[in-house]
């Protein structure tokens, strides 16, 4: 026994002691950085660099005033330096996605779980119950294709409590998961900055990042099981096409297969598209392979019914969905607060506790607005301490999310009616911010106190039973000014970032 003690000892120490060391690598980084953010000659100038070697790098977007031209681009919105993130916590996000893909994917598959977790949400929330009743279509009529293809992203925050780093999700993308073209060009484009700061030891360790050859990988996978070499990778996309440079990079490394690609939209397909006497679907007499959906996550995308109708044709359809109706369903919001139920986990992985365990130790605390009363404590708990919480609806894009006073505001009107069935509540993750320089075009120039969050690309490709591809596939890094509470880099207020690992 006092051998045991011993080893126990001495390996608590050995982990107080590797912590000490990280807080010291993190202090030294800092008081570099901050060095750093002192010279306003330097940050100026090596502003200058960052939006040229951006170019340089191909790290392009289009213009707000003209989204569906190419003939003006900028440099996407970017930070001077990158963030130090603890090398374990990227570590473990890295290592706990695949799981997150399995869950996602067995999740599509468990028709009875969905339909009772999304039970109170579809009577309060139409748009979701308009994609559940395709979802119902769907099941109805029987699945036609049995190859699954799902991209997604899960997204993260951490932080420190105690003088313990912890990692905690903040959602899962399982729709349209983006800027994994764009963020395969920064690592370099920070290297470059750091280098020509004289900080060679912090260039070297940013790792590299290349989300569009594993995202293009699973495209050409469920392409090439279809089993069609005249049939085309159908992007569906929406009528303003900002961010289109960072698809045309996952576009490029299709093409590099020779796999053809179209952009069609939701009215194209509409206009243009239809179901043969096999269920193909063919747009613009164009036989499709794969629907790769970057457009339909939110209500404004279904702009009448045709829309509708056009979503549900895909989905009645032989090609390949990523996602399919139940795969895009599985990444709701309340779906996620469901998940965090005891025994939920344990439901799709039985037998794997380790799973389950490394699952489960990225929640943060979630609690469910149903009518009853759990839903009813949930209520109470929110008024009395609003800054604690996160209250969040059915939708996905940024800029959804409620804070602080406005939960009181928003809870105050519902919480006795099964309104508030409509939203989740979360537990605000607490992270620790760090200064930077936000480059936007047209912004001026200053330092900020900036919070960051950490996104890893899950893909895979299942074709019946079989998993053929189960991958974390690369990161996205995003950073804001902490006087913002919301908002993603395509509102305006975020800016792409790299993890400088310590």
């Amino acid at each position: 026994m006092g051998g045991g003690k011993n080893r126990m000892a001495f390996s608590t120490g050995k982990k107080e002691s590797k912590i000490k060391v990280q807080q010291t690598v993190q202090r030294m980084a800092e008081g570099r950085r901050n060095d750093l953010l002192m010279n306003t000659t330097l940050i100026n100038e090596l502003a200058e660099v960052a939006k040229d070697s951006a170019v340089m790098q191909g790290f392009l977007v289009r213009l707000k005033e003209s989204p569906n031209s190419s003939e003006e681009v900028t440099y996407a919105p970017i930070t001077l330096f990158p963030t130090p993130v603890p090398k374990a916590i990227f570590l473990q996000a890295m290592e706990v996605q695949i799981h997150f893909n399995m869950l996602v994917d067995k999740i599509s598959q468990d028709p009875d779980f969905l339909q009772a977790a999304l039970a109170s949400t579809i009577t309060v929330d139409d748009f979701t119950a308009k994609l559940f009743k395709i979802h119902q279509h769907v099941l109805k009529e029987g699945r036609l294709q049995s190859i699954v293809l799902g991209l997604n992203r899960s997204d993260y925050m951490w932080e420190q409590k105690d003088g313990h780093t912890s990692l905690k999700q903040i959602e899962i993308n399982t729709f349209a998961a983006a800027a994994g073209g764009v963020a395969a060009r920064m690592p370099d484009v920070h290297r470059h900055i750091l280098k020509v700061a004289g900080q060679l030891e912090e260039s070297q360790r940013i790792i590299d990042n290349n989300p569009p050859v594993g995202l293009a990988k699973a495209l050409a996978k469920a392409w090439k099981l279809y089993g069609s070499r005249q049939a085309v990778v159908m992007f569906l996309v929406e009528e303003n096409q900002i961010n289109i440079l960072d698809q045309r990079i996952v576009e490029n490394e299709l093409l590099k297969g020779n796999i053809a690609t179209i952009r069609m939209r939701f009215e194209d397909v509409s206009a243009s598209g239809n179901l043969d006497k096999d269920k193909r679907l063919f747009v613009d007499c164009q036989e499709v392979a794969v629907v790769y959906f970057r457009n339909g996550y939110m209500p404004r995308h279904y702009k009448s019914e045709k829309a509708w109708d056009a979503r549900l044709m895909m989905e009645c359809s032989l090609a390949v969905k990523c996602p399919d109706i139940s795969t895009h369903l599985a990444g709701t919001k309340k779906v996620q607060q469901v998940l965090a139920k005891p025994g939920v986990l344990e439901h799709f992985f039985p037998d794997q506790p380790q799973v389950v365990e490394q699952v489960r130790a990225t929640f943060a605390g979630l609690y469910t607005l149903d009518m009853g009363a759990e839903g009813d404590e949930t209520v109470a708990m929110a008024l009395a301490t609003p800054d604690r919480f996160v209250l969040k609806p059915q939708r996905e894009g940024g800029g959804n999310n409620i804070y602080g006073q406005e939960i009181c505001e928003v809870l105050g009107k519902v919480k006795s009616s099964a309104e508030r069935m409509a939203y989740i509540l979360m537990d605000k993750i607490q992270p620790v911010p760090t200064r930077n320089c936000l480059l936007r075009r047209g912004k001026p120039l200053k330092i900020s106190s900036c919070l960051s969050e950490l996104g890893f690309f899950g893909a895979y490709v299942r074709q019946g039973k079989d998993m053929l591809m189960n991958d974390c596939v690369g990161y996205l890094m995003r950073t804001k000014s902490s006087e913002y509470l919301d908002g993603g880099v395509a509102s305006g207020y975020a800016v792409l970032d790299n993890p400088l690992l310590f």
